[in-house]
């Protein structure tokens, strides 16, 4: 069976002997000596100055948000997974969606200006695939109408754009380290800032609000990592170089055998040092997409709708048509991605969807 990701996994040896650190101390979780090494080597890697590790990468976009947004309207992409819009509705903020550039698959910076009102307080933007949002556009406009930036960075580690990490961009960025993601935790996440009096109040909201073990900052959450996935964080690290390599030469050869005369591919934002998270693929149409899959699945191999359905369409929001958003959702499909996928098993997926588009 070949799915669409498989979870890396460093040896059990390796993990095992970071883990008994932790183990030996009895220090399990409330930030032991893993996570704040964990945060310590990331920060190097990644090249931040500063950043939380959380439970998930769905908390930070939570915390930010309740932070930043107000409870006012919150200009967003109707393109991304679902817990993108679902934070703004739980925060019970409201999100005015924007639609998508068809190319890029990021919100349509040209499209942001006519929809902020006198109640709109922030704009939260997907970095879809690892793909960059135009961060100076974006910048440019909430600067101009004080609005603040929070971007979901999910697929995001790694990447760079312009020489900096785009964990950089924003007045808020988040990252999933989710099992499925390049680099995980198995359950985990960060938040990053560059601003030291935001950074304070991002990190008190994920430990209760805790000042110290009797008194408080102000409101917050248990948005805490345990020593048990930290341990799985620092064994991966180690392999970093070589998932990213591996990679891209899935990448590289899914390009060598596709035919991309009818399929259309994700296009990179120029200055992007891109992290080969996903293969993207949009099929000329949603039947032609829907033949492949079946097929493929007949094999045994299931490639996912991704992302799947366009966001104003989730029933608890029902928001307007987003013409370009939902025509995008229609036809794309991400293809199996992950280090240990071979070359046969690319040339096999390629054959099944060369043969669906003639």
């Amino acid at each position: 069976m070949i799915n669409v990701t498989q979870t890396f996994l460093p040896p059990l040896e390796e993990y095992m002997t970071v883990f008994k650190r932790a183990y030996d101390a009895r220090w399990i979780t409330n930030r032991g000596s893993l996570v704040l090494e964990l945060e310590s080597k990331l920060q190097s890697f990644l090249g931040v100055n500063q950043m939380i590790i959380t439970n998930n990468g769905t908390t930070p976009l939570q915390i930010a948000l309740r932070l930043l947004a107000n409870q006012g309207e919150v200009i967003t992409t109707p393109f991304s997974y679902v817990a993108t819009s679902s934070a703004i509705v739980w925060d019970r903020s409201t999100p005015v969606f924007v639609d998508i550039d068809p190319e890029y698959l990021t919100i349509d910076e040209t499209k942001i200006v006519e929809a902020i009102t006198e109640r709109t307080t922030a704009i939260l933007a997907t970095h879809v695939f690892g793909n960059p949002c135009n961060v100076e556009a974006i910048d440019r406009i909430a600067k101009r109408h004080n609005l603040k930036v929070i971007y979901d960075g999910a697929h995001c580690f790694g990447v760079k754009y312009k020489g900096s990490s785009l964990f950089n961009y924003g007045d808020v960025s988040t990252c999933s380290f989710h099992a499925t993601k390049l680099f995980h935790t198995g359950e985990g996440g960060a938040m990053f800032t560059e601003s030291h009096e935001l950074f304070h109040k991002l990190y008190y909201s994920h430990n209760f609000g805790h000042d110290g073990p009797e008194n408080f900052h102000g409101l917050g959450i248990n948005g805490k990592i345990s020593e048990l996935q930290a341990a799985m964080g620092l064994a991966l690290l180690p392999y970093l170089e070589q998932i990213m390599a591996e990679r891209k030469r899935v990448y590289d050869h899914y390009e060598a055998e596709l035919d991309l005369r009818d399929i259309q591919s994700i296009k990179i934002r120029e200055g992007t040092l891109w992290n080969y998270s996903y293969f993207p693929i949009l099929m000329p149409s949603e039947n032609t997409l829907l033949k492949a899959q079946r097929e493929l699945n007949q094999e045994r191999i299931f490639p996912r709708r991704y992302f799947y359905p366009s966001l104003n369409k989730i029933p608890y929001i029902n928001g307007p048509d987003m013409p370009v958003s939902e025509n995008i959702a229609s036809r794309i499909l991400c293809l199996p991605m992950y280090p240990e996928l071979q070359k046969p098993d690319q040339e096999r997926i390629c054959g099944i969807i060369n043969k669906n588009i003639c």
